[in-house]
């Protein structure tokens, strides 16, 4: 029942805010809410969303807290949404410039939260509409080494 009154508030606002912003960024919001909720039915704590570095040039779409065998681990998860996956997945859009943006947006905010590095890790969630609708979280999606590794 909790679920359906979270989508039915999701599909309102979502409404609502397609006709305030372009539909990109309406789409972007929606993958970063579903993004949100299939975390947390997961076990992880969001702790903060669209989070911008001092310099403002990128922003974290999700930060979360993952715990397990009492360790706790600082997650930085880039949300890729589409509607359809006819020119491939969304995930393929975080190339090595984006990862660098990342890289050091998180680095900021782990520096800002006290956490050390060793603690910290980058995950993926793409998201095509469909239908059907599809939800796919990769764990550990990129390397957190510092500074980025050049190819």
């Amino acid at each position: 029942m909790l679920q359906f009154l979270y989508r039915a508030s999701d599909e309102l606002r979502h409404r609502a805010l397609r006709k305030t912003v372009n539909p990109d960024q309406a789409a972007g919001r929606r993958g970063e809410d579903l993004a949100q909720r299939y975390l947390q039915c997961h076990g992880m704590t969001v702790v903060a969303r669209n989070w911008r570095s001092e310099g403002g040039d990128v922003e974290l779409d999700l930060v979360a807290w993952e715990f397990s065998r009492g360790e706790g681990t600082l997650v930085f998860i880039e949300v890729k949404a589409r509607q359809t996956a006819d020119f491939g997945t969304p995930d393929r859009a975080v190339d090595e410039e984006k990862r660098r943006h990342l890289l050091r947006a998180a680095r900021s905010y782990a520096r800002i939260a006290r956490v050390p590095w060793e603690k910290t890790r980058f995950d993926l969630v793409s998201i095509v509409f469909g239908p059907p609708l599809q939800i796919a979280h990769r764990r550990d999606a990129f390397s957190s080494q510092w500074p980025p590794a050049r190819y």
